[in-house]
C-alpha cells in the first residue's frame, strides 16, 4: 500500500464550466479504468483516450512499470538531487526546469494553484498532487523539448555517483524512461492545448 498517482489532461475550459461541487467527482470518474478494461484484459499502457463522446474532455495517461503508485515518481526525483550537483551547468538548469514543475521538490516554495478548484477559496480543495494549467503545460513542452536532447549526458554521472540503494530509481535507465514518459505526458497535452491533474488514485 501507499500513495498513488493518476494522471490526466484534461480540457479545463470544460471541467470548469462543472459546478464545483461535481468536479472532484468527475475528475474521480476520469481517472478509473474499469470502463475501458476487461476484468481478464491486461493493464493498458501509454494514453487511454475514451471511446465515449461525452469523455471527450480528458485523456488518462497510464506510465509503464509503475503499477499506478507515485513512488517511481518521487524516488526520480530523489535521483536528480542525488546527481544533479555533478552535471553540466546547461543539462543541470534544463532539467531543473523540467523536473521542478512536475515531480523534484527543489525546496522553494510551492507556487501551484488549485487548478480547476482555486475559485472558491471559502471552501478546502481537495488534495491535488498536480496540477498545472494550459500555460504552464505549454512551458513544461518547451523545457523538455530543450531537456531531452540533453538527457543522455547524465548517464556517465549516474554510474560515478550512484544513487541510495533500495530506492525504485536505481539506475539512469529507469530514471531516463520515466523522464522520457514525462516528456509524451506534457507533449501530448500542449498539442491539445490542455492542463494537467494527478490524483492520488
Amino acid at each position: 500500500m501507499g500513495l498513488d498517482i493518476t494522471v490526466l489532461a484534461v480540457d479545463r475550459e470544460q471541467l470548469e464550466r462543472t459546478p464545483y461541487a461535481e468536479r472532484y467527482a468527475l475528475l474521480e470518474d476520469a481517472a478509473a479504468s474499469e470502463d475501458e478494461l476487461g476484468r481478464d484484459a491486461r493493464p493498458q499502457e501509454g494514453w487511454v483516450w475514451p471511446a465515449a463522446p461525452e469523455a471527450a474532455w480528458y485523456g488518462r495517461y497510464e506510465f509503464h512499470h509503475t503499477c499506478g503508485s507515485y513512488k517511481p515518481h518521487f524516488w526520480a526525483g530523489q535521483a536528480w538531487e542525488d546527481i544533479r550537483g555533478h552535471v553540466g551547468q546547461e543539462t543541470r538548469e534544463r532539467l531543473d526546469a523540467f523536473l521542478r514543475e512536475l515531480i523534484w521538490d527543489d525546496g522553494t516554495e510551492d507556487d501551484t494553484d488549485a487548478g480547476p478548484f482555486a475559485e472558491n477559496p471559502g471552501l478546502r480543495p481537495p488534495r491535488l498532487l498536480l496540477t498545472r494549467p494550459p500555460r504552464a503545460v505549454s512551458d513544461l513542452a518547451r523545457h523538455w523539448a530543450r531537456a531531452e536532447p540533453l538527457l543522455e549526458s547524465v548517464r556517465e554521472y549516474f554510474g560515478a555517483h550512484p544513487t541510495r540503494p533500495g530506492r525504485w530509481i536505481e539506475d539512469f535507465d529507469e530514471f531516463s524512461v520515466l523522464l522520457r514518459e514525462w516528456g509524451t505526458v506534457v507533449t501530448g497535452t500542449h498539442r491539445r492545448g490542455w492542463g494537467l491533474v494527478g490524483l492520488p488514485l
